[in-house]
């Protein structure tokens, strides 16, 4: 009789538990509507509330609440008349999914006309450091690139923390109520702010129940997309491997022996006895062979890019490199310059591979210009070490027109980030002129803040042609020149001479034909006179001779 009586209250208690807990999800999903109603009304903007270390998540600053992700541009016209035709984009957006719609049959016969579904996400970071808006733009920009990989954001989320919980990133029991907020939300996907340990992101997939990937992850992801040259899917590729090879999980036959420990003609015979294989040794061993094969692809594609630049090099063809955040307008301005008609798109790396264009000034000095890929905070280190032969064409560059997004919210950061590259790169040195790109749309005293800040700074907009006539005069005065004046008399059988000085970046600053060849003054560079000296006459002589 007491067995039963204990089993029945056991019965109740575990009733009752069940009926509280399910209690605390329905506040917990009010709570959450009534948030985001807070965080809507004006009343609550920019009240500067800073919450203490390990608030909850529930009770933080929704970073993504006060509209879309600011990374990407709010214009309403995309594109300009110098842009092109745009055919690289029509192909690329010739197929999209379509958002809204369910992967979910309810007639099987309906498989031929369903679409797919975006992938639909939550966001959530730490704020360690720094100020809070540093945060909450920090967050805006990965749903920036969680839009750009083709997915829905849902939500953002900053927790206030000194430092990452080493087990799971976020703590055991905000990560329980991260789990909460993906339920409620109904998202299938947490992608979080930082680049995650393997084994936080084993530990916090096992609490949040859906699928969780790094800041990392999602860039490889977008590289992966946009890449279209044999290059760039191999140094996309290997970055992906790298990425990879230390995140490898196993389980069930994948930690299975392949062979050994079998004896006779059952087993697997002479050379396999032995501790044998597991298979995701097996899929190390795979990935670290595939990894070796890239890296001697793109070796080998390595001299011919190495060629090209010898060959500008030696006909003395200065280079200028645009260099930039990504979706700072870096092709625009390539466009807008050179009319190349490169690929132009309002999304987070949307141009991989260099793209080299050759122009002049208006006194004829010819110069190479590159549009080379978009730098990121916090960009990956196997990009930047599997696109180093990419980066290169910056660390070989004459001048940098780093192009800057004027109407970010944190332009200062975009600078400092695409700096911390250049470092890496060794491109530190080159000469640099910071170009604040998107005037039209850019506030005047955050412009004004920049100029009165970096020692060269011109104000552009590539979408209405603002200030591109200074630009152009700028790279002009900036780009070596010929240094070494001359006046020479070239005979006429050496006509091949006069070809080259109109060709090369030679000054010709008088040019008349004379009994005894083409007399010429003009500017050209140290090697080209030396082989110019047996030619060379004075200004007298050039007279007497005339």
């Amino acid at each position: 009789m007491t067995s039963h009586n204990s089993s029945h209250q056991s019965d109740s208690q575990a009733a009752q538990e069940a009926a509280e807990k399910s209690e605390r999800e329905i506040q917990a999903v009010i709570d959450r509507i009534l948030a985001h109603d807070d965080a809507a009304s004006p009343s609550q903007d920019g009240s500067g509330h800073s919450p203490e270390d390990g608030e909850e998540l529930g009770g933080t600053s929704s970073a993504l609440s006060r509209g879309r992700a600011q990374a990407l541009s709010s214009l309403d016209r995309e594109h300009s008349e110098w842009d092109g035709d745009q055919q690289d984009l029509a192909e690329r957006r010739a197929l999209r999914r379509v958002a809204g719609l369910s992967t979910e049959l309810e007639d099987v016969t309906e498989v031929e006309y369903r679409q797919l579904r975006l992938e639909r996400v939550v966001l959530a970071g730490i704020w360690s450091d720094g100020t809070i808006e540093d945060a909450e733009n920090s967050l805006r920009e990965l749903a920036a690139l969680a839009e750009t990989a083709g997915s829905e954001v849902l939500d953002g989320l900053l927790q206030r923390r000194m430092k990452p919980d080493p087990g799971t990133f976020l703590g055991s029991g905000k990560a329980q109520e991260l789990r909460e907020i993906v339920a409620a939300e109904g998202a299938d996907t947490v992608v979080i702010d930082s680049e995650l340990a393997p084994s936080q992101r084993r530990a916090l997939e096992d609490i949040v129940k859906v699928k969780v990937i790094d800041r990392t992850a999602l860039i490889l992801d977008i590289f992966a997309q946009h890449a279209k040259s044999r290059e760039g899917r191999a140094q996309v590729e290997l970055a992906q491997l790298e990425y990879l090879l230390p995140r490898l999980r196993g389980w069930g036959e994948s930690m299975s022996r392949q062979a050994g420990g079998r004896v006779g003609a059952a087993g697997g015979g002479i050379g396999s006895r032995g501790p044998g294989e597991t298979k995701i040794e097996l899929d190390r061993r795979r990935i670290r062979t595939r990894m070796a094969k890239l890296r001697r692809e793109i070796q080998a594609m390595k001299p011919a890019r190495e060629a090209k630049r010898a060959n500008r090099k030696r006909n003395d063809v200065p280079s200028v490199a645009i260099a930039g955040y990504t979706n700072a307008g870096k092709s625009s301005v390539l466009n807008r310059l050179t009319n190349a008609g490169v690929l132009v798109e309002n999304a987070l790396f949307a141009t991989l591979d260099p793209t080299v264009r050759r122009t002049q000034t208006e006194d004829g000095i010819e110069y190479t210009l590159t549009d080379t890929v978009g730098f990121v905070r916090s960009l990956p280190t196997q990009l930047v070490e599997a696109f180093r032969s990419t980066l290169e064409e910056i660390g070989d560059s004459d001048l940098i027109l780093h192009v800057v997004d004027g109407s970010h919210p944190d332009p200062e950061g975009q600078i400092r980030a695409v700096r911390e590259v250049l470092r890496d790169i060794d491109a530190q040195n080159i000469p640099e002129v910071i170009v604040l790109n998107k005037a039209d749309a850019a506030d005047p005293y955050v412009l004004e803040r920049i100029k009165n800040r970096e020692p060269r700074t011109m104000v552009v907009s590539a979408r209405t042609g603002y200030g591109i006539e200074e630009l152009l005069q700028e790279v002009s005065e900036s780009i070596p020149r010929p240094g070494v004046e001359l006046d020479v008399v070239i005979p006429y059988q050496r006509g091949d001479l006069v070809s080259r000085l109109h060709e090369q970046s030679a000054e010709i600053i008088a040019m008349d034909h004379v009994e005894e060849g083409t007399r010429m003054h003009i500017k050209v560079r140290q090697d080209f006179a030396a082989e110019l000296e047996p030619f060379v006459v004075t200004p007298s002589e050039g007279a007497t001779q005339a």
